[in-house]
């Protein structure tokens, strides 16, 4: 995968597993920040207040430095982390894993809470449609009128996003375009354009 895309799901997906008549129920949200999922933590506490825990793993950002697992309650490492673990090995980020448990009655041990805690956050992104994202670059840049009938030549040759434009004797335009071909639509447009000036933003 390059390096300015990154895999994430497209929507919610819940996955189940059930041992020695203990209920794991995973659900796979797709989350940009550290609110939004504090925002479906809270949700999903709220749905399953009866539940015995609610475990869970994310991971956010297109370099997948931002991650978090918590095993609210449950022995040391037993879920937050295998959930987390299903995570990376399917390189996936801006994903919220949570595992709800219900308590069977018999006790599953170190190594059975384990595996149940992977196989159901397994069985969510099993359930759930992976999709491929672009890492996006914005390129604002000033010119001037007679130039825009090149301008949108380009444009419509490599055809980046208009974000927005304003038309006047200067003209204000923001594109948007994958990363790892963003320099390259700025050197066309040089090219093509005298005069047009790059705004950082």
């Amino acid at each position: 995968m390059a390096d300015d895309s990154y895999k994430t799901i497209k929507q919610v997906a819940e996955g189940y597993y059930t041992e020695k008549r203990s209920r794991f129920i995973a659900c796979a949200i797709p989350v940009r920040t550290v609110d939004e999922v504090r925002e479906q933590l809270d949700i999903y506490r709220k749905k399953y207040y009866d539940a015995r825990h609610v475990c869970w793993a994310y991971m956010l950002g297109c370099d997948r430095k931002t991650f978090r697992a918590n095993d609210d309650g449950e022995p040391s490492s037993t879920a937050g982390k295998p959930i987390l673990g299903q995570i990376n090995s399917h390189t996936l980020t801006d994903l919220l894993i949570l595992v709800v448990r219900y308590f069977g009655g018999i006790e599953l041990g170190t190594g059975g809470l384990i595996v149940a805690y992977r196989s159901a956050a397994a069985a969510a992104i099993a359930a759930a449609e992976i999709i491929e994202r672009t890492v996006d670059e914005d390129i604002t840049f000033t010119f001037e009128y007679p130039c825009l009938n090149s301008i949108m030549r380009i444009i419509k040759e490599d055809n980046p996003a208009i974000i927005s434009q304003q038309f006047d004797m200067d003209c204000l335009m923001t594109l948007r375009i994958r990363k790892g071909e963003a320099e390259r639509l700025k050197a066309k447009l040089s090219e093509a354009v005298r005069g047009i000036n790059y705004l950082t933003t």
